[in-house]
């Protein structure tokens, strides 16, 4: 049998969990603090927390083993990662968090809509389906009723 740690859909859904929890840290941690400098702030803890599991598991590389290709695509979703951060803050500290979660979540569908546009990849009919009720979903629990 395969390890549960080789597995795509546990570490999904441990990304999902973590999600949760970063939403709900978030919203009781910029309370009383400026959404840009609470993304700082993430960005660091972030930062170090990775460097040393790297550094502690034997995963860093040198830096002249990545191609320009690479650094270019990586560097672009370190921006788009930090843009996202930034909307992602200001939106909690203007909304609730169990609405602003749900939307945010959004990046699904467009995620679904991107690969199959820009990557190629196919999707069947019922993975279809299942996009589209994400999208309901996320409207249904934003909407403020």
């Amino acid at each position: 049998m395969r390890s549960i740690f080789l597995s795509w859909q546990f570490w999904a859904l441990l990304s999902a969990a973590f999600a949760a929890l970063t939403a709900i840290f978030a919203k009781i941690g910029i309370e009383n603090v400026n959404s840009d400098f609470a993304t700082f702030i993430r960005t660091i803890v972030i930062l170090c927390s990775l460097g040393a599991i790297l550094v502690a598991t034997g995963q860093w590389q040198p830096l002249g083993s990545v191609s320009a290709r690479s650094y270019l695509f990586i560097v672009l979703s370190g921006l788009a990662t930090g843009a996202s951060w930034i909307c992602y803050f200001r939106a909690l500290k203007l909304g609730d968090a169990a609405r602003v979660a749900p939307v945010d979540k959004l990046s699904v569908v467009l995620v679904t809509v991107f690969g199959v546009a820009i990557l190629g990849e196919r999707l069947s009919l019922p993975n279809w389906l299942g996009v589209a009720f994400i999208a309901a979903g996320a409207a249904l629990v934003a909407y403020k009723g």
